[in-house]
């Protein structure tokens, strides 16, 4: 029997505010982690790596359940998902406003990046099935412009609650939002499910997540271990392994978890390479910025936040821009000359001095670039698959996005601190066995744990050391930025694929 054909739906603004807000949880726990982190380091202790499982350890769950969560909204009902996925984030956010010790932390972070998994899944699968048309492009931007309130608003609040209240009330934030969107969304969202979806691909979810814990596992310890050791190296062939063994499950599944079939069409494979780009002209700052300026710097927290704004508070409105301009632009034009400008930014970023206020200029560069994709890559994501794929689509992309975040923050940490080690060996005098501990160290912007393993090392040559890293580092982001821009300059140009233009069929409400 054909499909009925249905009016295009406007949607409840209840529900998409329901879902803005819970997106607006995921930005604000991964940047008040972040700004976080030298204060929950200074009450609790814990090691270089501990303290970087507070970022990685929610990123890493997030970015390797949401294909999975994507299957489980299309199977079980978007809703349903939804819902589970906001309390789990709810209920971890309170618990981390009360723990004691650093390891816990990073367990209870992970258990957040489940439920954001989940919620983000649900949320967007949600908003594709309520709103059609150009109401459906508008709630996208504004979920994107949500993201962007939480990225350009986060590190500030973080601050002036680390000043006012202390740490753990960033986390007990987050919990009230998340209550908030509870009452307001569940009740007045429609279930919806796809018919055909299958159940969960448990070979598929277990050798992806696991194929990600090893590679950022091997990431975050190398700087330890050492490139060469044969533990770092036993982890990166099981990674390489693992992600093998994840595509044979996924070519051989009758309905994959990720379609790898999708991956044929160069226009797919163009709006996937949009959250990569955005992670290494942006993402990655959120982190390492706050880091140079409260450790390395010396600023406060709430200056910091103040600081982080140059770099973020584009996002509350280029995005919007954007989506009104991809009516008459093409996105992928678009987004091509805003990884390009937020390229520049990375360029003049690495120039500036430590300490200088200089570096708001080329942080406002990079917002504005970086803000052009962000705004578009969210819609163009869902418009590639049949509507009651949905639910993969944003499995797929989500895992992209934030799979590639956890594990490019894993990168960009390592690099850093073994840049700095590689400009402390130029120091004659120096012990080659504590330099890749102080690099460490001093990428997690802790420079007296630093001068403590190098005794007799003056805190101007730690600075002038991360300095020379600082740079390298920028002008390497800014060179795979350009590399992402020429890409999405090519596959986004490409004619339309049938994946785009296959008649949308109505989806099956479940009362």
């Amino acid at each position: 029997m054909p499909d009925t054909p249905h009016p295009a739906r406007t949607g409840d603004p209840l529900v998409l505010g329901a879902v803005c807000l819970a997106a607006l949880i995921l930005p604000l726990s991964f940047s008040a982690g972040a700004v976080a982190t030298p204060a929950i380091g200074r009450e609790l202790g814990g090691s270089p790596e501990a303290l970087t499982w507070i970022t990685n350890g929610f990123m890493l769950t997030f970015g390797s359940l949401l294909m999975a969560a994507g299957t489980l909204a299309d199977r079980y009902g978007r809703r349903r998902v939804f819902t589970v996925g906001v309390a789990i984030v709810t209920g971890f956010s309170l618990a981390l406003g009360f723990a004691p010790s650093v390891w816990l932390i990073d367990l209870l972070r992970a258990g957040q990046g489940l439920g954001a998994a989940a919620a983000l899944a649900g949320g967007t699968a949600a908003l594709a099935q309520e709103f059609d048309g150009h109401a459906r492009t508008r709630a996208f931007s504004l979920l994107g412009t949500t993201f962007g309130v939480g990225l350009a608003f986060g590190p500030i609040v973080t601050g002036f609650l680390i000043s006012g209240a202390g740490w753990r009330a960033i986390f007990l934030v987050g919990a009230l939002v998340g209550a908030t969107a509870l009452v307001l969304g569940p009740p007045r969202m429609r279930e919806t499910r796809d018919p055909q979806a299958s159940r969960l691909d448990w070979p598929g979810t277990l050798s992806f997540t696991a194929m990600l814990t090893a590679l950022t596992v091997a990431v975050i310890e190398a700087p330890g271990l050492g490139w060469a050791s044969p533990a770092l190296r036993g982890l990166l062939a099981a990674a390489g392994l693992l992600l093998l063994a994840f595509v044979v499950i996924e070519t051989r599944a009758a309905r994959p978890m990720l379609d790898l079939g999708l991956f044929r069409y160069r226009r797919f494979v163009g709006v996937q390479m949009l959250p990569v780009a955005t992670c290494a002209c942006f993402v990655v700052l959120l982190v390492i910025l706050p880091l140079r300026f409260i450790g390395i710097e010396g600023r406060s927290e709430r200056e910091a936040g103040l600081l982080m704004l140059a770099l973020s508070a584009p996002m509350l409105i280029v995005p919007m821009a954007a989506a009104a301009l991809a009516r008459r632009v093409s996105p992928g034009l678009l987004s091509g000359l805003g990884l390009l400008l937020a390229a520049s930014g990375l360029v003049w970023l690495g120039f500036v001095e430590i300490g200088s206020r200089a570096v708001l200029a080329p942080m406002l560069l990079i917002g504005l670039g970086s803000g052009l994709p962000w705004g578009l890559m969210d819609g163009l994501s869902v418009a590639v698959v049949p509507r009651e794929r949905a639910g993969m689509a944003a499995g797929i992309f989500g895992t992209v996005r934030v799979a590639g975040e956890g594990v490019a923050l894993a990168l960009v940490s390592a690099t850093l601190a073994g840049l700095v080690a590689a400009e402390l060996r130029q120091v004659p005098g120096l012990r080659d066995a504590s330099l890749a501990q102080a690099g460490q160290r001093l990428a997690v912007g802790d420079p007296d744990g630093a001068r403590a393993l190098l005794p007799g090392l003056d805190g101007a040559t730690l600075v002038q050391a991360y300095q020379a890293a600082f740079t390298t580092l920028s002008w390497t982001l800014a060179a795979v930025t350009v590399l992402c821009a020429g890409a999405v300059f090519g596959l986004l140009a490409a004619p339309r694929d049938r994946a785009e233009v296959m008649p949308e069929r109505a989806d099956h409400p479940v009362a």
